[in-house]
């Protein structure tokens, strides 16, 4: 039984990386057919952007596969703090869309379009991302510890979408700059009337990630209640 399962769930992780896979390749032709019809690299940018947001997934897919060689579980804090510095790339590409606004050459709505596609890979690919952590944390902790970090580590996720997007920090300068980083941090930390901006963001944004992420989750384990509940229970649903 234990190895059916595991096969199950090698399935199912191949089964997300060919989907991933696509459609990250949909989002670079996108692109590359805009730049070939333009003449203009307008929008190449994106391509940077969702390359950083495969980083926690690709983190977060090889602490499924090996976390059980893990034998101390606090040495899981190093690829954690590296995963949670790259995780707000993921939703960070959903601001891109301030860069939306008509263009010659190129219809609207293929703009609209493009971003849009990013976005939603984006933001996929961290709330999967987020999924294997918080599954990987349970596993070695509990579900209390899985549940706080996966919150926490959206709310943090939404200042580093401001700190990305209005302050223009990136998630090197934790060794690159990190004292430039950590005063602009803690000038907001310790004086919050006087950004309410860096408060407005982070609350709108978390409140949006979390609920998304919540829909989700509740989505997924709906479904697997439903598939493994039977033949008979599913006829009951029809």
């Amino acid at each position: 039984m234990r190895h059916l399962y595991l096969r199950l769930k090698e399935r199912n992780r191949l089964n997300m990386l060919i989907l991933f896979f696509i459609t990250t390749a949909l989002c670079i032709s996108l692109v590359a057919f805009r730049v070939h019809y333009t003449s203009k690299v307008t929008f190449i940018f994106l391509l940077w952007n969702i390359f950083l947001a495969l980083i926690p997934y690709g983190v977060s897919t090889l602490l499924v596969l090996y976390h059980d060689k893990i034998s101390n579980r606090w040495l899981l804090t190093l690829p954690f703090l590296f995963w949670l510095c790259f995780f707000p790339n993921a939703p960070y590409i959903l601001t891109d869309l301030f860069h939306l606004k008509p263009r010659t050459g190129v219809p609207y709505w293929y703009d609209l379009a493009l971003i849009l596609f990013f976005a939603w890979n984006g933001l996929m690919l961290g709330y999967a991302s987020l999924m294997d952590m918080q599954a990987v944390l349970t596993r070695h902790f509990n579900t209390w510890v899985g549940w706080m970090v996966a919150i926490g580590s959206l709310v943090l996720g939404s200042f580093g979408i401001y700190l990305g997007r209005y302050l223009r920090w990136n998630s090197w300068d934790v060794v690159s700059s990190p004292e430039g980083l950590l005063r602009d941090i803690a000038v907001r930390v310790l004086d919050p009337m006087d950004h309410p901006q860096t408060y407005g963001v982070t609350i709108v944004f978390s409140a949006f990630l979390v609920m998304g992420y919540l829909l989700i989750f509740q989505f997924t384990h709906a479904y697997r209640q439903t598939a493994h509940s039977g033949p008979a229970a599913n006829k009951a649903l029809l």
